[in-house]
């Protein structure tokens, strides 16, 4: 699902991504934004996929139905993190107006919507349906809910993985409060989620959970989850 304010076209989202790369990477990175480095670094890494993934089925050999799948994700996965990166770290103080059009965002997009950002916390079940696989499933309030329904209109949810490759690696698990800084997001809406993470049974994966409305604004995130992976 696209926003009004993400390009159409996937040439576009890359351009786009390339843009604020060169903005908020080191040494570049305006130090006051707050934008952790492991963040920067699995933005880097999303983007470096979702590149290379549509040049392969763009070529005269690389356009068969696995290649799709593959670039299908690897845009998902990158458009799901550029939300995140604008609702986490593009529209709060200390952004200027200057700020967000140099990123290739409306200052409008920073103004106060109806529908607040969620103020409760969500959790779900974990479970094993496979080898190296994990499925979160029964997405529900933890504790009491939102105060405003609408707010609860999706999850995001940021995964880390103790020694895992990128764009999952962390070196030890953070503390349970600091479930926003792990490296890895996706967005859904859908009942359950499941995980493909192959190559690291055997670890330990983090999990933090929040709710986000319509908007990409998210709540507070849930104490890290931890598990190892079958």
């Amino acid at each position: 699902m696209t926003h009004s304010w993400l390009p159409l076209s996937r040439t576009e989202q890359l351009a786009m991504a390339r843009n604020w790369i060169s903005i908020i990477n080191a040494p570049v990175n305006p130090p006051n934004w707050g934008i952790p480095a492991a963040q920067i670094t699995a933005f880097v890494t999303v983007f470096d996929t979702a590149d290379a993934a549509l040049l392969k089925v763009q070529s005269d050999t690389g356009r068969t139905p696995v290649a799709t799948a593959q670039c299908n994700a690897a845009f998902k996965a990158l458009r799901d993190t550029m939300r995140f990166m604008k609702a986490h770290f593009f529209l709060v103080p200390p952004l200027s107006e200057s700020d967000l059009v140099s990123l290739g965002l409306k200052p409008g997009n920073a103004d106060h919507t109806p529908i607040p950002r969620p103020n409760g916390q969500v959790t779900a079940d974990l479970g094993y349906p496979a080898a190296h696989m994990i499925e979160l499933s029964n997405f529900r309030a933890l504790g009491a809910p939102s105060s405003d329904p609408r707010s609860d209109y999706g999850v995001g949810i940021k995964i880390g993985i103790v020694g895992g490759a990128a764009p999952y690696h962390i070196d030890a698990p953070p503390a349970p409060d600091e479930g926003r800084l792990l490296p890895f997001y996706l967005f859904t809406r859908r009942r359950r989620e499941r995980l493909d993470l192959s190559g690291n049974s055997g670890k330990t994966i983090c999990i933090s959970l929040s709710w986000e409305n319509a908007k990409g604004e998210p709540g507070p995130f849930c104490p890290v989850i931890t598990a190892i992976i079958p």
